[in-house]
Formats: structure tokens, sequence, C-alpha cells
């Protein structure tokens, strides 16, 4: 059914999203626009949308390097940001 919720937790903290976003769309909603640093420690958040500029990289459910731009939301989900480290 169209319309439907899900609840995420981002970096610990519960977002509800539309049934069938993708990550960065609850990233957006958790207002966590840094999903790592780079080197230098600039903070970085999807760029192109589409996986291959991979600015968008979380970690998901424990897995590292998890695209947030080409994954979609499933209820209970943990997403992990890498905002507050260096890549």
């Amino acid at each position: 059914m169209a319309g439907d919720q899900i609840v995420v937790q981002v970096d610990g903290r519960p977002v509800t999203v539309a049934e069938g976003a993708s990550v960065v769309a609850a990233l957006v909603l958790a207002d966590a626009l840094c999903t790592r640093r780079s080197v230098s420690g600039e903070a970085r958040f999807a760029l192109c949308g589409m996986g291959y500029c991979q600015e968008c990289r979380v970690s998901i459910d424990g897995r590292a390097h998890r695209l947030a731009c080409q994954t979609t939301c499933r209820a209970g989900m943990l997403i992990a940001t890498g905002a507050g480290e260096a890549a």
C-alpha cells in the first residue's frame, strides 16, 4: 500500500520514512548531512545520486561502505554515518 511508513535508526536516532525511500532520504530527514569525513577532515555527503562518486558510503546493519543512494530502507535498518571519523 502506498504511503506506508517505516522506522529506521540513523546514528542511533529513530527516523520515520516512506516505505521504499532511499537511505539518503532517511539521512536528510535525520539532518545527518555528513556521511563521512575526508582525510583532511572535510564533511562529505551524497553528490551524484547514482553510486558513482561513492560519497554517500555508510554502514548499514553493521556492513561498511554501503551506498546510501543505491539502498532502499527496510524497517528496523541500522544506519551509521562515519561523520565523526576521517576516511
